[in-house]
Formats: C-alpha cells, sequence, structure tokens
C-alpha cells in the first residue's frame, strides 16, 4: 500500500467515524421525539380517565407540532450531502 493508498483510506476512514457519529446523534434524537411522544399520549390517557385535560405545551405556545421532525429532516439531509462527498 503506498503513502497516497493510506492516506486516502485515512480520510475515508475518518469521513466514516464522522457519519456514523451524525446517524447515532440522529437516532438520539428520534428516539427522544418518539419517547416523549408515546409519554405524553399515555399521560393525557391517564389524565382523562381521572377527568383532567392535557394540553400540549407545543400547541400552546402556538409552535409548529412537526417543528422536531422537520429539524431531523434537515440533519437527515446535511448527512446525505455529506456521504455524496
Amino acid at each position: 500500500m503506498t503513502t497516497r493508498d493510506s492516506s486516502d483510506l485515512l480520510k475515508k476512514v475518518e469521513r466514516y467515524e464522522a457519519a456514523v457519529k451524525e446517524l447515532e446523534a440522529a437516532h438520539e434524537d428520534v428516539k427522544d421525539v418518539l419517547i416523549e411522544m408515546i409519554l405524553f399520549a399515555r399521560w393525557q390517557q391517564l389524565g382523562s380517565q381521572l377527568g383532567f385535560t392535557a394540553v400540549d405545551p407545543a400547541k400552546q405556545k402556538g409552535e409548529e407540532p412537526n417543528r422536531d421532525l422537520q429539524q431531523l429532516n434537515q440533519q437527515i439531509s446535511a448527512m446525505s450531502e455529506s456521504w455524496a462527498h
């Protein structure tokens, strides 16, 4: 293996490691969003059984409910672009 081949391989390994880190971070973000949604739905269900009404804080503030998913889509697009190079 030549020095040039070693350099190219090292660069590819570094790109791969960076992409894996990005993917792990995106996975954690998606997991957090899903857990939050599931916990809120369960909390809302239990509250309604007890006669309480639950209000989603995101809707109360006027934020878009899909804001987190839009951020994840942007991260995925950025990751796709980094893999293309």
